[in-house]
């Protein structure tokens, strides 16, 4: 046990160090976190507006404070370039990222052509059925993804990196509240990029 909370500490801190530069990016995951947390909520009393709430909200805000606002180039906390931290990076990184996105873009657009699904669901017409069709695949999504990276994880490094990462995906949200809840107040004194001291040792 205690292994496996030694990784989760480092995990953890190498995804902020790499990835968490930017006030905006770290706004944007706080505010990803609070509505994880209402997902977490609604998905034991409505699944598929759990994942609409996870994915509209919680992931585009996620991946967009990544994508549109960290700084890709030469990392100098670091002493690293953006190209080893895409080659080291445990879970997602960028690339994995757009694929990711990519099957949960092209979800609705199977459900426009064939709102059956190849017959999966019934036919059925209006707004409030595609919306949570959407959102029951968006779900299947999410799980599958995880789920996916995470036996990926058993054979390309091992057992416990797997399950300590998949132990972070879903505790990210209480960490980041932690993490980045002072983010906004930064981000209104005109502070882009965390100072670099406080990127040198873990937070406790």
């Amino acid at each position: 046990m205690q292994d496996f909370l030694t990784q989760l500490k480092i995990q953890r801190w190498d995804d902020h160090r790499y990835y968490h530069h930017s006030r905006i990016n770290q706004s944007l995951h706080l505010l990803s976190a609070i509505s994880f947390l209402v997902a977490y909520a609604l998905v034991f009393k409505d699944p598929a507006i759990a994942a609409l709430v996870a994915w509209l909200v919680s992931m585009t805000s996620r991946q967009a404070g990544h994508f549109f606002f960290e700084p890709l180039g030469y990392d100098h906390v670091n002493n690293a370039t953006h190209e080893y931290k895409e080659e080291i990076k445990v879970g997602y990184n960028l690339q994995r990222k757009v694929v990711l996105m990519a099957i949960w873009a092209a979800a609705p657009v199977m459900l426009w052509i064939d709102p059956t699904l190849f017959g999966y669901y019934e036919a059925t017409t209006g707004l409030e059925a595609f919306a949570r069709h959407t959102g029951e695949l968006w779900l299947a999504v999410g799980v599958g993804g995880l789920i996916f990276r995470t036996v990926h994880l058993f054979f390309i490094k091992d057992v416990m990196s797997g399950l300590v990462w998949m132990t972070k995906i879903i505790t990210d949200p209480f960490h980041d509240i932690k993490l980045y809840y002072k983010a906004p107040l930064a981000l209104m004194r005109g502070e882009l990029i965390e100072p670099r001291g406080n990127m040198d040792h873990a937070p406790t």
